[in-house]
């Protein structure tokens, strides 16, 4: 890439700006001086860059003229691995779909056979079993001895929660966590060489294992989970009868349960080693917790980009955009906008707007499971600062090439216990 001052031959998209955490200068100087940038050649086409709150909010707000139906992430197919020898049934379990790469009126139809399993209700009886199980894995941590907090909390915690959200079979938990992780991994994602037959494969192996529990949930009395939710739902009792459908509004459920806590938990702990005052301030006010948890979702900003394209031709930032052009919305970036978040690369834990951010999404897309991420982050961390005086960073970060997820692999800590009070 290019110097960070000169600005066009920017190409943000490049997996590796977000491996090496080195995106910040290239999107602040994209703020700075071309909020809507054009970008003619890249490995995934020409496309737009929108990178101010402001543009952001715009697009995300018009879908009449901003589309969600040609995809949501910069490149223009995932791909699903089929070959020749594919069945229909396979190609067309493959061809996923979801309400999140819909317009108005499909959109709101889909999507309102989906969210009462998220609703605030619904979501109440999830959090006596989730903080049992952050309970368990905590008071199983090892204390004094350094360990990967990725894979024994972060990962650990998100495998047991899509569990306990989904009532699925415990012990294969960690599938969940690998289903999601597959559902992004693409070469013009990662940058990675990918197998995308076993990915396929992989994806089927997902499909036939939520078709049997959706077997199993019709034959008992409705439950709290998930899928016992949509099985049980009028408007949801057939989605089992599309298989396209059917497996998109699982991975969507699967990857926004994962994606969204698990990095913020991984992000959450490196932001509080970057700014040990924050910490404090939570620790002396545990009710600071639920706006600290929107903080660092702004600060992670666990999904990078959503996609838009054109319907017509029309304006933005005064720039001219043609019918059929391909807009990035880099909600990173406009987490990171000074000019709604002061002193935007800090973590604060009493920023007085961080439920401002745009890590959500915004308008009719928002997140539907936004709630859900932070009852689970807020639980997390009630119980983090019952028990630790510090969760501290002892080696380097080690994150993953990715311009659509900002997943991080290893958080090397050490757990401080919580100095016990005299009686």
């Amino acid at each position: 890439m290019s110097d960070a001052n000169q600005i066009e031959d920017f190409d943000v998209s490049k997996p590796e700006l977000f491996r090496d955490d080195t995106w910040r200068p290239f999107f602040a100087k994209l703020r700075e001086q071309d909020p809507v940038h054009y970008h003619a050649d890249s490995p995934n086409g020409a496309f737009w860059s929108v990178t101010s709150h402001e543009f952001i909010k715009a697009v995300d707000t018009n879908h009449a003229v901003f589309s969600s139906a040609g995809g949501i992430s910069i490149i223009d197919e995932m791909g699903d691995g089929t070959s020749q020898e594919s069945t229909e049934e396979e190609k067309q379990a493959a061809s996923i779909k979801n309400f999140i790469a819909m317009d108005p009126p499909e959109h709101d139809e889909h999507r309102m056979t989906v969210a009462p399993s998220v609703a605030p209700t619904n979501l109440a009886n999830f959090e006596p079993l989730i903080r049992e199980r952050v309970i368990d894995i905590l008071d199983n941590l090892p204390v004094g001895e350094p360990f990967n907090w990725v894979d024994k909390v972060s990962i650990e915690l998100t495998a047991r929660m899509l569990a306990t959200l989904f009532d699925f079979p415990y012990e294969d938990r960690r599938n969940l966590v690998h289903w999601s992780d597959i559902t992004t991994d693409v070469p013009q994602v990662t940058g990675n060489e990918i197998d995308m037959e076993a990915r396929h494969a992989s994806l089927m192996e997902c499909a036939q294992a939520f078709y049997a529990l959706w077997a199993q949930r019709a034959a008992e009395p409705p439950k709290t989970d998930l899928i016992s939710m949509l099985v049980h739902g009028e408007s949801t009792k057939d989605l089992n009868q599309n298989p396209q459908l059917f497996l998109g509004t699982i991975l969507l459920l699967i990857v926004g349960g994962n994606d969204t806590t698990r990095n913020s938990m991984s992000g959450g702990v490196i932001a509080l080693n970057e700014f040990p005052e924050e910490f404090e301030k939570v620790k002396a006010k545990p009710e600071l917790i639920p706006n600290m948890v929107s903080e660092m979702v702004r600060w992670q900003t666990p999904v990078i980009h959503m996609r838009r394209t054109a319907t017509q031709d029309t304006e933005l930032g005064g720039k001219q955009i043609k019918k059929g052009d391909k807009l990035v919305m880099w909600y990173l970036s406009g987490n990171r906008d000074e000019d709604v978040f002061p002193e935007a690369d800090k973590l604060k834990v009493d920023r007085p707007n961080a439920r401002a951010h745009v890590a959500f999404g915004f308008g009719i897309h928002r997140c539907m499971g936004n709630r859900l991420a932070e009852m689970q982050l807020r639980v997390l961390w009630e119980e983090i600062i019952a028990r630790f005086d510090r969760v501290e960073l002892v080696g380097d970060v080690v994150r993953l090439p990715n311009n659509f997820i900002r997943g991080i692999a290893d958080v090397p800590v050490v757990l401080h216990a919580k100095k016990q009070t005299p009686a």
